[in-house]
């Protein structure tokens, strides 16, 4: 390979990983969500920790993450619900006032992509 071709590859890679971290939400602490949830409503942001409790039935429902700053509800609607102790993160809308199963939520992260 020459020279140039090698500096046109390397352009190349650095552009597309540039692409790939550009799409990525931005990872936020639940205790900044919770500090401030207004600032994120209807953003789409990641959060991620320890799943610490969890319920519902046939693949939709809602499951705890702690991230060691705070709690938060994450609602699933197509991606089923993890169970207590699973390490994870998700990718999500924040909106407040949400009801399931006869619970209410104050503020909950409705998840929108496959979780990571």
């Amino acid at each position: 390979m020459t020279r140039t071709h090698a500096k046109a590859l390397h352009i190349l890679l650095a552009s597309l990983a540039a692409l790939l971290l550009a799409g990525c939400p931005p990872r936020e602490s639940i205790a900044k969500i919770n500090q401030d949830p207004a600032r994120f409503a209807g953003k789409e942001i990641s959060i991620a920790g320890r799943v610490t409790d969890s319920f519902g039935a046939l693949g939709s429902g809602v499951f705890q993450i702690d991230d060691g700053t705070g709690t938060m509800w994450v609602f699933s609607e197509k991606f089923g619900v993890p169970g207590s102790g699973a390490n994870l993160a998700v990718t999500g809308r924040i909106q407040q006032g949400f009801a399931f199963a006869g619970r209410n939520f104050a503020t909950i992260l409705r998840e929108t992509q496959p979780r990571h």
